[in-house]
């Protein structure tokens, strides 16, 4: 298990360096430079401002400056944002907690909503049941999550007041006290159903298809004619093995929601990583959008590792010794 971890890791380093690189050549190609964001004043002279560009070094080769900036990102520093003043570090850090609450309590609620309609939807396949399970998992594919969210927002937020409609907690409050756990739990609960309800399709296909798979295989047949019962049946063999598919995901679907949460964070004025990715980019903040879109990329591919410990774990037919 130890050299397949290691063996994963090492793989995963060539990932990042196209990464970094990835994400450091597409700043340099977006409208303005680095300088754009400081520049409050239209009327300087341009000898000044390229006194500023030589300072921050934006006029040297693009290999230097992804040198420079490989060297520093690698120490956590991601340098200033040009917009707020502040160092990056300490921006996403401020931000960090709020997106990564919201992604897990989304998660829980994904799995504790998705795997019984799952199980349902698979074991009385083609009842009405299943049908209606289906019907709104089709729904939920084709319903963009913005869309969706904007729904949930506009009928519980705005027509029946039942949750806030907009930041992480109630302003006052002083951190640490329940009151203040309590008000950050009532925010999170209309942006993460918003995410859940969408997010609970693909969870409900996999396990339905696994589930309806599993039914006709030769092992299962074998059981139930040597008289195992329907409910020993369903969960000693039928289960277990469903249910496989959908843990090895499990890391991919924590990282996909950090990163797929910048909507819901944006609609709902959440104040996370998500919504701090777009008021930058509208800002042209450039140092703070690559160091997003890399911890990004780094989230998605630590999560691949994951998904593959966790298969390797649940399935001892695939393990790697």
């Amino acid at each position: 298990m130890w050299k397949f971890i290691l063996r994963r890791l090492i793989i995963a380093i060539p990932q990042l360096i196209l990464l970094s690189l990835f994400v450091f050549l597409l700043a340099q190609a977006m409208p303005g430079d680095a300088l754009t964001g400081l520049i409050g004043d239209p009327d300087l002279p341009p000898e000044v401002i390229q006194e500023m560009r030589v300072a921050m070094g934006v006029d040297n080769p693009w290999y230097i400056q992804y040198k420079d900036w490989v060297l520093n990102a690698l120490q956590g520093d991601f340098g200033r944002s040009f917009a707020r003043k502040v160092p990056v570090t300490d921006l996403i850090e401020s931000r960090v907690w709020n997106t990564v609450w919201l992604s897990l309590f989304s998660t829980i609620l994904i799995y504790l909503m998705g795997i019984p309609l799952g199980i349902i939807s698979g074991k009385y396949h083609d009842t009405i049941r299943d049908r209606l399970i289906t019907g709104y998992t089709y729904v939920g594919f084709a319903t963009p999550l913005f869309i969706f969210a904007l729904i949930m927002l506009l009928v519980f937020g705005f027509m029946l007041r039942w949750f806030p409609t907009g930041g992480s907690v109630t302003p006052g409050l002083e951190p640490g006290t329940l009151e203040y756990v309590l008000s950050k739990i009532n925010h999170l609960i209309l942006p993460s159903f918003s995410i859940a309800l969408i997010g609970i399709t693909g969870t409900v296909q996999y396990l339905r298809s696994e589930i309806v798979d599993t039914k006709q295989k030769d092992f299962v047949r074998l059981a139930r004619s040597k008289g195992v019962s329907e409910k020993r049946l369903y969960n000693k063999h039928i289960f277990r093995n469903s249910l496989m598919p959908v843990a090895a995901l499990f890391g991919y679907e924590i990282t996909l929601l950090i990163s797929g949460s910048i909507f819901v964070e944006a609609i709902y004025t959440y104040p996370g990583m998500g919504q701090l990715f777009v008021q930058s980019i509208n800002t042209r903040d450039f140092s703070v959008v690559t160091a997003l879109v890399l911890i990004f990329g780094l989230a998605y591919i630590l999560g691949g590792l994951l998904s593959d410990i966790i298969m390797s774990l649940v399935d001892p037919r695939i393990r790697i010794k």
